[in-house]
């Protein structure tokens, strides 16, 4: 009877957390994103390619509040820029590497920008597969580009969203800094550029709830905010090294 009582109990506990994950927040509208290579700025040439996830582009906001079109701008102060962003929202490190890798390759970049990790974190991707699916990004970047700069975001800080339910959210935050941990070191030993957005802007995302977007999980546009400075500086330290 006990066991039965247990049972009904995680029951109950699970149908409550999924209702809060469905209805707690409004849907956001993916924002209509460029395809198509863009070219800005002046001076020495250079070709940039952004990969990831719906946060690359802005999901959340409007496309031109966030972090692709800002690094791009930045970017064109210094260099006359040609980018195009392939990002695709929900994806994870294996459609990264299945799906966008070998289109930003065909441009043969000198910079990308690699934003993915956040669904791997709550969809509970295996974190060999993330390596595993990160190391081959690289190397086919690597294949087209030899002299390439990679920037790798990691995932924001997942126990921040106000959207995943307590103790979701706890768990949410603990695989965010495993799945980081390990980014950190694979962009060390693949000589590429670590951007610490989960260090850096994560106490700012849990304090203040209201730099989230009306679904309480992707930024808005003053979040995004945030994470563009850390994401300019990570650029020129690629670009430095």
């Amino acid at each position: 009877m006990i066991i039965g009582f247990i049972v009904v109990l995680l029951g109950i506990g699970i149908a409550v957390e999924y209702a809060w994950l469905k209805w707690n927040g409004s849907p956001v509208a993916q924002p209509n994103i460029a395809h198509s290579p863009q070219t800005i700025g002046s001076g020495t040439r250079l070709t940039y390619a952004i990969l990831g996830d719906s946060t690359a582009i802005a999901q959340g906001a409007t496309y031109n509040q966030g972090y692709a079109v800002a690094t791009a701008h930045h970017l064109a102060n210094r260099y006359r820029v040609t980018w195009v962003n392939f990002a695709v929202s929900g994806a994870r490190a294996q459609d990264v590497v299945s799906d966008q890798a070998g289109k930003a390759g065909a441009y043969k970049p000198d910079v990308v920008l690699i934003a993915v990790a956040a669904n791997d974190v709550t969809h509970v991707t295996a974190i060999d597969s993330v390596r595993s699916s990160l190391t081959a990004t690289v190397q086919q970047l690597r294949q087209a580009n030899s002299d390439v700069r990679i920037i790798l975001t990691g995932s924001p800080d997942m126990g921040a969203i106000p959207r995943i339910p307590q103790p979701l959210r706890l768990i949410a935050g603990i695989r965010t800094n495993a799945i980081n941990a390990m980014i950190t070191q694979l962009a060390y030993d693949q000589k590429a550029t670590f951007a610490p957005i989960a260090e850096r802007t994560g106490p700012a995302f849990r304090a203040h709830p209201e730099l989230f977007a009306s679904d309480n999980f992707h930024p808005n546009a003053s979040g995004y905010e945030l994470w563009t400075p850390v994401l300019n500086a990570a650029i020129d330290q690629a670009l430095h090294r």
